[in-house]
Order: structure tokens, then C-alpha cells, then sequence
């Protein structure tokens, strides 16, 4: 079964985003900021995509980003982030840190999982 993980500290985001990908046949890891993450990963998660928030306590979605890139078996995983934020400098520097591609929150189901199918072929 595919994995995803959601990092994200709104417990909300976390539970629709969740209920949005369970429906559709994926299994959901989710973590409320970036250095949960990193332990979770450290622990041996290997998620087959990573889908995070840029703006975090304790630790950034662009930090975690670059962090999860030195991660054994995180080089080529698919990592989204996914923000209200929309200014291109963020942009290029989640680019910069190892991300993916970029989300603007609120995002519609169906555009998620075009998304989720476009950087994941055949999940």
C-alpha cells in the first residue's frame, strides 16, 4: 500500500487531509511539525510521499525538507509542500531545499490527488 506523510501543526489540515486519502486507498503517517517528522523517518518510516506545511513550530516544512534529503532512502521521495503561502522566493527556496512541488491551501480534493497521481505514477 502507498504511504503518505502529512506534516502539518493544524490538527485540522491533518484530519481532512487524512480522511481525503484514506478514501482513496492510502495508508496516512502524519506528524505535527517537521522535527517529529525527522524522528519518525529516523525510526525507519519510509513513506512513498511526504506532503508538508512551510510555516511550523520547532521546525519549518523548508528545513524539514532539506533535513529529510539527507535521510537514508529520502533522495528521491516525493516531498509537496502545501501553504497559504504563494510568494515565489519561497517557492525557489523549497525548491532549493529538495522539495517537489507546491500546493496552495485550502486545496480541493481532486486537485490533491491529480497532484499525488502526477509525482506518484500508478499509486
Amino acid at each position: 500500500m502507498t504511504t503518505v506523510m502529512l506534516v502539518d501543526d493544524s490538527a485540522t489540515i491533518l484530519m481532512s487531509l487524512k480522511s481525503i486519502l484514506t478514501k482513496a486507498g492510502y495508508a496516512v503517517e502524519t506528524a505535527g511539525h517537521g522535527r517529529e517528522a525527522l524522528d519518525k523517518l529516523g525510526g525507519g518510516l519510509r513513506p512513498n510521499l511526504i506532503i508538508s506545511d512551510v510555516n511550523m513550530p520547532h521546525m519549518d516544512g523548508i528545513s524539514f525538507t532539506r533535513e529529510a534529503r539527507k535521510s537514508a532512502g529520502m533522495r528521491f521521495t516525493p516531498i509537496l509542500m502545501l501553504t497559504t503561502e504563494s510568494e515565489q522566493t519561497k517557492r525557489a527556496e523549497a525548491k532549493t531545499a529538495g522539495a517537489t512541488g507546491w500546493l496552495v491551501k485550502p486545496v480541493a480534493p481532486d486537485q490533491l490527488l491529480g497532484v499525488i497521481k502526477q509525482v506518484l505514477p500508478g499509486a
